[in-house]
Order: C-alpha cells, then structure tokens, then sequence
C-alpha cells in the first residue's frame, strides 16, 4: 500500500518542495492554499483477494507534548474520506483518488521541537471485522508564506559596565525571513576590562502552557566567534550572519493559546579571567518561501 500526493508545476516550484525536520525525517511540504490530493495504491499478490469492510483516507494533525504524561498527543485536526465501501480486493493493483481541502494560515505549520511538536499526516485504513486492520501513514509537513512585515526597525543593543565598558551593537532591521541575514556592526565606545573573545549565538526560546503551568526551555543553535583577542576603544566590527544553513523556523506567537517559539541574538563577551557577559535581543523570523 502506498500513498502518492499530486503536484502541480504551476505552483511555480518544479517539483514538490521537501523540507529536513531533523537527521532522520524529511518530508514532502504542502503548500498553502493548495488541496491535499492524490493517489492510494493498493496492491495484493498475484490470484489472491482481500474482503474489507470499507477503506477510508483520514488527514489527521497533532501536537506531541513528551512532557504530558496525561495528554501528550492533542489532535487538532481529524478529516476523513471514504474510498471505498464493504467489498473485496482483486488484482495485482488498485488505485483510489482522494481529495481535501486547502491548509488555511489559521493551521499551524509542521514543527519539531524540544518541548512540543506539531504533525501531519495522511492515514489509510482497510477495515476489516475478523482480522486486524491493514493501515499505512504517509506523513507530510505543512508551511504558509508570509508578506514581508509593514515596519522594520534597527536593532540597537547597548551592553555596558559603569566606567568599564560600553559597546553598542546595530542590525539594520529586526525582522528577518528565514534565508535571510543580518548585518551590522558592533562599536567598543569605552573598554577598560581586557577582554579575549566575543560571539553571537542564535538562541530559540520554546513556551508551552499545561493547565496551569508554563514550561519554557531555551537552546542555542548556533554560535559564531566574531573577535578573538582585545578590542580596543573606537574598534568597530563587522557583522554577517547567514539564517539558512540552520534549522529555523518562523516565530510562532501563542499557537493554539499554548504554544510559543521566539528566536534572539545573544552577545556574548569573555574577559581574561573567563567570565561571561550577555546581552540578547529578540529577532522575528518569517518564511518566503518553501522547503
């Protein structure tokens, strides 16, 4: 049994777009506005038949807490279509269409994450009374574009010691789609702590909401050292930071009134003696295209 999905070419993509969700799962994305449609595909060995008492196609989306022993699996989405009525199965191969509507952006995207993760898939069952039921899934992520936002405003992030330090960092924007980059400068105003390091890190903020209590779990995706050795007053350092080699996501504010994901920029600086000094700024992220 197998579970084929149709594509159109004059979605302006020259085949389906597939998106890698981690090291293991990489999952063909349907595109907004677009039906969920396409072929299942039956086949029996040569001379043998298969009653049933109906065969049905269901689109079914959740959302996993591993945390939530009691209600670790939400469904938020459950539509169903039968392909067939009571009858028997013949012939090496048999085909059924199936068709749902569109995803609509009221829908959450498909994401993996630590705290929480939300899924797709189709699922189809040949029911039958005394055998166990035959079923295979196919999962599928979902993804919605978004227009660029109205205003976008600079970053400028102050990190500063009383009579020791005083640095600013600018970004000439706050709000970036997910193949995007920043760009900026950071510029040493006064430094009189001796300093051997500074990095960036892209920080991604998970929140979940279970009855009444609030989880949260940050997780650094990445860091880049952007100056090895003391910086001097008036130093001004450049800075390019490419989003699309990292597994990002868009920000997601209060999914389903339970769910939240916030990306940040951390600065941070190491001194000779190895302490630390942080500063974050928060970055909305969206997605321009698929995949």
């Amino acid at each position: 049994m197998d579970i084929a999905l149709d594509y159109e070419e004059s979605t302006g993509y020259p085949s389906r777009p597939k998106v890698r969700l981690d090291s293991e799962t990489v999952l063909p994305v349907i595109l907004m506005n677009e039906p969920v449609k396409g072929v299942v595909h039956i086949t029996l060995p040569e001379g043998k038949k298969l009653d049933h008492n109906g065969i049905k196609i269901h689109l079914i989306g959740v959302v996993e807490i591993p945390s939530d022993r009691q209600n670790g699996v939400m469904e938020m989405l459950s539509l169903e279509m039968e392909l067939e009525a009571a009858s028997t199965l013949s012939g090496t191969g048999t085909q059924y269409r199936f068709l749902f509507a569109p995803m609509t952006s009221q829908m959450c995207e498909t994401y993996y994450g630590n705290l929480f993760r939300i899924r797709y898939f189709l699922k189809v069952v040949i029911h039958r009374t005394y055998a166990i039921n035959i079923s295979k899934e196919q999962e599928v992520a979902v993804q919605f574009l978004e227009e660029p936002p109205e205003s976008n405003n600079l970053i400028q992030l102050e990190v500063g010691i009383e009579d020791c330090l005083h640095l600013e960092f600018r970004s000439s924007k706050s709000k970036y789609h997910l193949n995007d980059y920043v760009l900026g400068n950071i510029q040493f105003l006064l430094v009189r702590i001796k300093f051997k390091l500074m990095e960036l890190a892209i920080v991604r903020k998970e929140s979940i909401v279970i009855d009444t209590d609030k989880k949260i779990e940050s997780e650094t995706l990445a860091t880049f050292e952007i100056m090895d050795g003391p910086p001097m007053k008036g130093d001004v350092i450049p800075v390019r930071l490419y989003l699309s080699p990292y597994a990002l996501t868009p920000t997601y504010q209060s999914l389903l009134s339970k769910f939240s994901v916030h990306y940040f920029l951390n600065l941070i600086l190491i001194d000779q003696e190895g302490r630390k000094y942080f500063k974050h700024q928060e970055m909305f992220l969206w997605r321009s295209k698929y995949g």
